[in-house]
């Protein structure tokens, strides 16, 4: 069988459930050949997923997924192959961790402001921001899942966090040219992640896509979970067009959730340059 590449995945070091050890050792028996830590805005768990996958035969590649946004959209960025002592990278890491920080105070005063929370909205948020490295709304949907006000992660936006809800905190991002730029002064390969979950018109994504390209950006996310026939022409058809490669990983999470299960084929549509091919 040809090995399993995952060039996509968390760890409990972002808002992933298993320790980055954990997740190697579950990769190893998935047969994943060659594997990527690519935690929301760290890089914390890396050092930790190499010393685990020592002597395994497995390749760690280092990763990062880096928060940007482009024209009111939140747009993430995968990094590949980048040196984590890099100061340019860690800078930028560190911007956005204290973005993500200011958010997470701010949704829990506005939580507060309502009759359910009033006397626990501030508490959860500062639950999350003493426990998370890097705190994110999926981790106050589980504080509000423990508090006994959402019933599971999608109710929990639906209801507190979404857009139009008690708890919707905009964020205005650092665009997507500062994140590719940080990757690359990282000596790492930027990725344009889950490029057909934006909200954006067919002709948005195209432009997206091109200035991603002109930015620096090297490949788009072309073999994931649950990718539509017509997802998945749509996108080879802008990385054919933009001259970018092609990356395939799974976003893992945590176990349990079949539509993404960890470890993915690297085939990817004919004329496509693999991404992992540059990662030696």
């Amino acid at each position: 069988m040809e090995a399993l590449i995952d060039l996509h995945t968390h760890s409990l070091h972002s808002d992933g459930s298993l320790a980055p050890a954990e997740l190697v050792a579950r990769a190893l028996e998935r047969g994943v050949g060659m594997l990527a830590l690519t935690d929301h805005d760290t890089t914390a768990g890396l050092a930790e997923a190499r010393r685990a996958a020592r002597g395994s035969g497995m390749r760690i590649i280092d990763g990062v997924e880096i928060t940007a946004g482009w024209r009111g959209q939140e747009i993430h960025i995968v990094g590949l192959g980048i040196d984590p002592d890099s100061t340019a990278l860690q800078q930028q890491l560190a911007g956005i961790v204290e973005l993500r920080r200011a958010r997470i105070t701010a949704i829990g005063a506005r939580l507060a402001r309502h009759p359910k929370l009033q006397h626990t909205g501030r508490e959860l948020a500062g639950q999350v921001l003493a426990q998370a490295g890097v705190p994110t709304r999926a981790h106050l949907a589980r504080a509000l899942i423990s508090a006994g006000v959402a019933e599971s992660t999608q109710d929990a936006f639906d209801r507190w966090l979404g857009r139009g809800t008690a708890g919707h905190v905009p964020q205005e991002w650092p665009d997507i040219a500062s994140a590719i730029a940080a990757i690359r002064a990282a000596r790492g390969h930027a990725v344009l992640a889950h490029a057909q979950r934006y909200k954006l018109s067919s002709g948005a994504l195209g432009n997206l896509c091109g200035e991603f390209r002109e930015s620096g950006g090297a490949a788009l996310e072309l073999s994931l979970p649950s990718l539509s026939p017509n997802d998945h022409n749509r996108l080879a058809r802008l990385a054919r067009e933009h001259g970018l490669a092609g990356s395939a990983g799974s976003d893992f999470h945590e176990p349990g959730v079949p539509w993404r299960p960890l470890g993915r084929f690297a085939k990817l549509p004919e004329g496509i340059e693999p991404l992992h091919a540059r990662l030696g």
